[in-house]
């Protein structure tokens, strides 16, 4: 019998001549030498763990290891960009050959080749998220379940709670009772959909983009011949930000390093705040106890912030007791202490930022090296009230400006057919969210309403009267949506805020249910507007001022002056990465930050103290956390004693300097 002899492809000795002990410091340096292995990078904020990868894949490229035997996995498209770029540009362009992106890029790659052995065609089309609800709808039909006699969420929704069952490995039941408890009696009729969609997604040769990790992870457990192949293919895997991988991403790399062990997980268990998309951050903890022989590095030298702001940042993450200690050390001289800004509301917080930002950009720090930062996007309603008023130019990250939100309009459609029943757009906005209502058959209740308002009827006499034209799909909405007119215009007198909150118990907060993931978030956003809308005598002053000062953002040249330098207003969560040379952190409240819903747990009290670390190392130089001592709070009727948040007394006072905020007065 012949022997068989392989032929291995000849490569050109890589010579980069790199002086990695000049470009590196020492923490640095003994990751990217480390010998072969498992290994843990504990990468803290700001100490150039992007460069110690790079830097680690020309080590391994000059050591030998093909370029194609290098993994390389990011989490966003823009970081794989600039890692594949950094790599060029240190081993001199080409990174042809190299596995590098997003964990979901890399998989499509995969799938592509070896689709078949899961019973899958190689042109297997990728669904995007519209593709997938109208699958999901039908799927939902062939599950037999009649979502006219039972509350049942929408299509893309019943998406998202897979998704998050799927990619977490927890039970549907679980994700259900924790996650979505309004609809847990459902969990069995989900279950059949769910069953109904793959079978659809089977018998159509599609996939949606969680099926690139999920189908990915199948061919690896079903499949020894590929598994092999790729285990035996990737000597080297390096995983950037791993505290932010999931339970089928954690699953994936520990299948692909089962041969040679050569997995380096970079990441900063500090910063793992992303829990509500299915992070795991135990994947860090416990990576050492799933790879025996685990080496753990820790970079802790921080080249982004002031001496004072890192000893703010190390007292804030102490408190977490499940954690791999770390301590910033930093490189830049002192500064200035981080100051504490006690506000007597929300008000006064915004023209305290408003004009300490002014200030600064006065002093020589452009507006866009400056952020305010908060924990949930209705922090900032007042601030961005506020910059509106004075011309701050701003740029929002956290979403779209505040009274630009779909659900805020909503709400406010309701307030303006009330004062204003000749209001066409309202109307329809309304009526387009009723079951069976689409454009053109708005358009002829319009038509029907007029008609009846022209006859002196008032607002819900007339919706009552024109009920027969509503499409039967809609006569339950329609009868409710008229009822609920009639109680607004009963209570109309009592104010804007409280006719709010009625729109919200009349049935509004059952359509967030059913339609959206982050309901809770969207009711959070209406609450504020009620207690943002009560210091207005009538809803006729409300919308006026909301529309005056909406317009006014439009007239002050956000599109006229699309180059002009803006602050950034920003979630924490979104400004994760990102670095600023001001920084204000604001609504620092118990209830608020931490939320009331994160410290219902130990773990998300962890979390929630774990982002407010993230949002402390996003300073360079100055650094201003803020809080009011009144506020409204949902389910009050005013405004109310605000607590200010555990974390700030977690911090030793002689770190921060408290600020007194005094109104002046030009004729004291």
């Amino acid at each position: 019998m012949p022997r068989e002899y392989n032929l291995k492809p000849f490569r050109e000795p890589i010579e980069l001549n790199i002086d990695y002990e000049s470009e590196l410091n020492a923490q640095q340096l003994a990751v990217v030498t480390a010998t072969p292995g498992p290994a843990l990078v504990l990468a803290g904020a700001g100490a150039g763990k992007t460069r110690t990868l790079t830097y680690r894949v020309a080590y391994l490229l000059e050591q030998g290891i093909p370029i194609d035997r290098i993994l390389l996995l990011t989490f966003t498209n823009k970081a794989a960009r600039e890692m594949m770029d950094r790599v060029a540009d240190l081993i001199g362009g080409n990174t042809t050959g190299l596995w590098g992106g997003t964990f979901h890029s890399v998989g499509h790659r995969v799938l592509r080749q070896h689709a078949e052995a899961i019973d899958y065609p190689k042109s297997f089309t990728i669904m995007d998220r519209d593709d997938a609800k109208t699958l999901m709808s039908a799927a939902i039909d062939d599950a037999g379940i009649d979502t006219k006699s039972v509350r049942f969420p929408k299509p893309d929704l019943v998406c998202d709670i897979l998704s998050m069952s799927l990619n977490t490995g927890l039970p549907l039941g679980q994700v259900m009772e924790e996650r979505y408890s309004y609809f847990d009696t459902l969990t069995d009729e989900i279950g059949r959909a769910h069953a109904a969609y793959s079978n659809r997604k089977a018998a159509n040769g599609v996939m949606d983009f969680d099926d690139l990790l999920i189908q990915w992870l199948r061919l690896l457990r079903k499949n020894s011949e590929v598994r092999e192949l790729f285990q035996a293919r990737f000597q080297f895997i390096l995983v950037d930000e791993y505290q932010d991988t999931n339970q089928v991403q954690c699953e994936l790399i520990d299948l692909l390093g089962g041969r040679h062990h050569n997995i380096m997980a970079v990441g900063d268990d500090s910063q793992s705040i992303y829990s509500w998309r299915g992070a795991n951050f135990r994947n860090v903890l416990e990576f050492p106890n799933r790879h025996d022989g685990t080496q753990v590095f820790k970079i802790e030298t921080n080249y982004r912030s002031t001496p004072e702001i890192l000893d703010c940042a190390n007292a804030v993450i102490a408190g977490n007791p499940r954690q791999f200690n770390k301590v910033l050390s930093p490189v830049r001289d002192p500064g200035m202490k981080p100051a504490l800004v006690c506000c007597n509301d929300a008000n006064q917080q915004a023209e305290f930022i408003a004009q300490r930002v002014l200030e600064l950009r006065d002093e020589g720090i452009a507006l866009e090296a400056m952020a305010v930062l908060y924990r949930s996007h209705f922090h900032a309603l007042e601030l961005q009230m506020e910059f509106t008023r004075r011309n701050i130019p701003f740029v929002l990250t956290s979403g779209i400006r505040f009274f630009e939100q779909a659900h805020v309009k909503d709400v406010a459609a309701y307030l303006k057919l009330l004062v204003n029943p000749a209001e066409e757009l309202a109307f329809k906005r309304i009526v387009l969210m009723l079951p069976g209502v689409g454009a053109k058959s708005a358009a002829k209740l319009w038509i029907e309403l007029t008609t009846h308002l022209s006859k002196k009827s008032d607002l819900a006499k007339a919706l009552y009267d024109i009920a027969g034209h509503a499409p039967k799909k809609a006569q339950l909405g329609w009868d409710q949506l008229a009822e609920t007119v009639r109680q607004l215009e009963d209570e109309q007198s009592k104010g804007p805020g409280h006719l709010i909150r009625m729109v919200v118990a009349a049935g509004y907060e059952d359509y967030l249910q059913e339609k959206f993931p982050n309901y809770y978030s969207r009711i959070e956003d209406i609450e504020q507007v009620a207690g943002f809308a009560e210091q207005y005598d009538t809803t006729e002053a409300f919308l006026s001022e909301v529309a005056l000062l909406t317009n006014l953002d439009t007239d002050t040249g956000r599109d006229r002056n699309a180059d002009q330098e803006k602050i950034r207003l920003s979630t924490i969560h979104q400004a994760k990465g990102l670095e600023f040379e001001a920084v204000f952190v604001m609504m620092l409240c118990d209830g608020l930050f931490p939320s009331n819903r994160a410290i219902e747990s130990p773990q998300g009290e962890e979390e929630e103290r774990r982002l407010f670390y993230v949002a402390v190392t996003r300073a360079k130089t100055e650094l201003y956390l803020c809080y009011p001592l009144l506020r409204f709070m949902h389910g009050s009727s005013g405004e109310t004693m605000q607590q200010r948040s555990r974390f700030l007394d977690e911090i030793d006072k002689e770190l921060i300097e408290e600020w007194n905020l005094q109104s002046f007065d030009p004729y004291s």
